[in-house]
C-alpha cells in the first residue's frame, strides 16, 4: 500500500477553557478582584492570592506573565463584570431612566453593607495608587471610567428624552460628575464603614440635576433588600 502514514493525535486531556468557574485563571481573578475592592495592589503579594485560591505558584506564572500583567487582567475583569451590573441597571425598561440609576445606587450601596464597608472599587482603588503603580495602568483605569460614564451619559439621555431633566441638560458632563463624585463617595463610605457619605452624594446629584431628591426611598429599599 502506498502513502504517508496517518498523523497520531497527541495524549493527554484538551486543555480546559480557563474562563470557566473554578478553573485555575478564573480563581485567580475571582480572588484577585475581591482581594483588590479591599486593599491596593501594591500591598497584596503573589502568594496571598495563591493561597486563597488554592491554586500552586507554577499556575500562576503559566497564565501571567508577571504581577503587572495580572493587575492589567484584573482590570479587564472587573471592567466586564461592572459593565454588565450597568447595562442590567440603565437598560431596564420597566423603569423609569432616573429610577434606573437610583436602583444602581440601591445596589451598589447594599453590596457595600454585605461587606461591613470593607470593599469598594477596584478601579477606583487602583487609581488612588497611580503614583506608584505601572504606567500602562493609567490609560487602563482611564479607558474603564471613560466606558461607564459614556453608559450613564445614555441613560441620563433617556432622561432628558422623557422629560425627567432639563432639556438642555450637558448629560456627558454630568455622567462625568457622577463618577467623579461617586468614586469619592465609595471611598469614604470604607474609611467611615457606613453609607452616610453614599447617601449624600446621591442626594446630591439628584437635586444637582432638578430632580426631586429620593434618599428616603432609598434608603428604605436598601434596609429591605
Amino acid at each position: 500500500m502506498n502513502g504517508s502514514a496517518p498523523s497520531r493525535r497527541k495524549r493527554g486531556r484538551p486543555r480546559k477553557d480557563q474562563t470557566l468557574p473554578g478553573t485555575p485563571r478564573s480563581e485567580l481573578l475571582r480572588v484577585g478582584v475581591a482581594t483588590l475592592t479591599e486593599k491596593g495592589f501594591s500591598a497584596v503579594g503573589i502568594e496571598e492570592i495563591l493561597s486563597a485560591a488554592s491554586v500552586p505558584k507554577g499556575s500562576f506564572y503559566h497564565y501571567f506573565k508577571s504581577k503587572d500583567d495580572f493587575g492589567l487582567s484584573l482590570i479587564d475583569a472587573y471592567a466586564n463584570y461592572f459593565a454588565r451590573k450597568l447595562d442590567h441597571w440603565f437598560n431596564n425598561q420597566d423603569r423609569s431612566p432616573l429610577q434606573r440609576i437610583e436602583d444602581f445606587i440601591v445596589d451598589a450601596r447594599n453590596g457595600m453593607a454585605r461587606y461591613n464597608f470593607r470593599r469598594g472599587c477596584l478601579v477606583g482603588n487602583l487609581g488612588q495608587e497611580m503614583g506608584v503603580l505601572p504606567e500602562p495602568f493609567r490609560a487602563r483605569i482611564a479607558s474603564v471610567f471613560s466606558d461607564w460614564q459614556a453608559r450613564t451619559a445614555k441613560c441620563l439621555h433617556a432622561a432628558r428624552a422623557a422629560g425627567q431633566i432639563s432639556a438642555d441638560a450637558d448629560c456627558e458632563w454630568l455622567a462625568a460628575f457622577f463618577w467623579i463624585g461617586w468614586e469619592g463617595a465609595v471611598l469614604r463610605a470604607k474609611l467611615e464603614r457606613n453609607a452616610e457619605a453614599l447617601d449624600a452624594f446621591a442626594e446630591g446629584f439628584f437635586r444637582l440635576i432638578g430632580a426631586r431628591p429620593n434618599i428616603r426611598q432609598v434608603r428604605q429599599c436598601s434596609r429591605q433588600s
